[in-house]
């Protein structure tokens, strides 16, 4: 479980593909001495295994489910990724919770500054139109962000100016993919209200 409070933005060193699957080496200034293979690591948004720590780089494995769901099929050597560490049950919770499965990706449509802020907008896939509120909660690229408006297949966010700075976003353009995680509370609302009008009764009473 992460919070979408981005620790650091590393970069791609090395990206190795394969027929199912896929390979990330990173360069990152998070503490190398904490982080042991085993351990889970959020990258753009998508909880990953640290499988080595070569020559001092993470080196994380990416699945095809993950590859299907994502923007990873066009990672390349170079691209700065948002990484966070796990939160710990003694942490602040600063952002919303976050539990690294990407559901899948939104396009930059637009971009405008207004003074220090920047509003982002995206096309998200309708899907997951549902469970998008404004004023509610999203993971974009693993940043936890508040959504500003929402509409069909659309959404906004605004940036602060610290966000912009100590993230990808800072290197993001209209066109460019992100990785999109929709906030869980409304999954399991969403999942509830279904069972709900499918029973014609509260599951509560089940």
């Amino acid at each position: 479980m992460f919070t979408g409070l981005i620790e650091d933005v590393g970069k791609v060193y090395r990206s190795e593909f394969r027929k199912e699957c896929a390979s990330l080496t990173l360069t990152t200034d998070l503490p190398l001495k904490e982080i042991q293979p085993g351990a889970s690591v959020a990258v753009n948004g998508a909880c990953l295994t640290v499988v080595d720590k070569p020559e001092g780089r993470i080196l994380v494995e990416v699945s095809s489910e993950t590859l299907e769901r994502t923007t990873f099929k066009k990672i390349r050597r170079g691209d700065e990724v948002n990484l966070e560490r796990p939160l710990r049950l003694k942490d602040r919770l600063g952002g919303h919770l976050v539990t690294g499965h990407v559901e899948g990706v939104a396009v930059i449509e637009q971009i405008r500054k207004s003074g220090r802020f920047s509003s982002f907008f995206f096309r998200v896939p309708e899907a997951l139109c549902p469970f998008l509120v404004s004023k509610g909660s999203v993971a974009l690229d693993g940043i936890s962000l508040t959504v500003n408006e929402c509409s069909d297949s659309r959404l906004s966010v605004v940036i602060i100016p610290y966000t912009l700075s100590h993230t990808n976003l800072r290197r993001r353009r209209v066109g460019d993919k992100v990785n999109i995680e929709t906030d869980i509370l409304g999954k399991y609302v969403q999942r509830l209200m279904g069972s709900w009008d499918k029973n014609k009764t509260s599951i509560l009473k089940i």
